[in-house]
């Protein structure tokens, strides 16, 4: 797989962008030999403000309407691959991504296709070092709420994950007020 500071290592490779086996992989809108292009296309760090592209269309296959594929599992580690080289300067959605398609993942009770389970689960794990990373920069509210979540889904907890992914400074105003009574 990978190690903090993004480099490869044989010994566990992640699914090449270059196999055929993306053709048999599925997302929403069939197989997914377009993903791998797709994710090239993160290498350079694009923008992923509102439908910018790669990002639009990686959402639209992979997490569509909270729905994940064998596909979205294979996409999360080159994601934080792509992640690990410049965690400081990335935008919130390389650390939304990995962490809604592990929530998605749990709630719908999926299992991740057994060759690319190992990848998949190191990627995750990674988050919380990666979130450590970027935590050097400055952070407005929707990076910290996306940060949290990565970080809970690195140490396991996709449904804590995933209410801190909805927290704002009003809906957490309101869950303080409910708890305190």
């Amino acid at each position: 797989m990978f190690d903090l500071d993004g480099k490869v290592h044989a010994w566990c490779p992640m699914l090449s962008l270059d196999s055929p086996e993306w053709q048999s992989l599925k997302h929403a809108y069939g197989n997914a030999s377009d993903i791998p292009e797709l994710l090239r296309q993160l290498d350079t760090l694009p923008n992923a403000d509102g439908n910018a592209e790669p990002w639009f269309s990686i959402w639209s296959a992979l997490a569509h309407q909270g729905d994940v594929y064998s596909a979205s599992f294979a996409a999360v580690p080159h994601v934080v691959r792509v992640l690990a080289t410049a965690p400081e300067l990335a935008s919130f959605t390389y650390f939304q991504f990995p962490a809604w398609v592990e929530i998605c993942r749990q709630r719908h009770g999926l299992h991740v296709p057994e060759g690319l389970a190992s990848d998949y689960f190191h990627a995750l794990k990674m988050l919380a070092r990666l979130v450590c990373a970027a935590s050097v920069r400055e952070w407005d509210s929707d990076f910290l709420s996306v940060a949290l979540s990565a970080m809970a889904v690195s140490k396991g907890f996709a449904l804590i994950a995933e209410a801190v992914q909805e927290l704002n400074n009003d809906t957490a105003e309101q869950f303080l007020k409910t708890i305190r009574g």
